[in-house]
């Protein structure tokens, strides 16, 4: 674990959706996992989808297809509903042995960056792609 857990300090929602609305860049929860706080991620995952054209990517060490849709201890009951905010899903924990520099947009080589969007409406895990074909 490279967090602490009780670090930080507690900011509310609507300061922290206001401080997003005024930057000119999209959205990215990272951790401690915020798969662990599901309240705090719906609640202003929600006012960022319903009131801005922002994108939501979200970095997890759970997997997506092994552990937040199938029945596992990362599921609970928000889980759904927290996937359906999300753009893009970064998966895996970062493994140091598999550490490559020149991975974009994530750490080591097991991560997987997931179209959630596509995903869920297949049923099976879908690579994101970005609007330009390259990464």
């Amino acid at each position: 674990q490279s967090w602490d857990e009780n670090g930080g300090e507690p900011i509310p929602v609507d300061e922290l959706y206001h401080r997003i609305v005024e930057a000119d860049m999209n959205v990215t929860f990272t951790g401690g996992d915020p798969m662990l706080h599901p309240e705090g991620f719906i609640a202003l995952a929600r006012l960022i989808k319903r009131h801005t054209h922002k994108t939501i990517w979200c970095y997890t060490g759970y997997l997506f297809d092994t552990e937040l849709l199938s029945e596992s201890r990362a599921r609970c009951e928000y889980t759904d509903e927290m996937l359906s905010l999300i753009d893009v899903l970064v998966d895996g924990e970062f493994v140091q042995e598999l550490y490559n520099i020149s991975l974009q947009f994530r750490g080591s080589s097991n991560q997987r960056i997931i179209d959630v969007k596509k995903s869920l409406k297949e049923g099976k895990v879908v690579d994101y792609t970005p609007k330009s074909g390259r990464m």
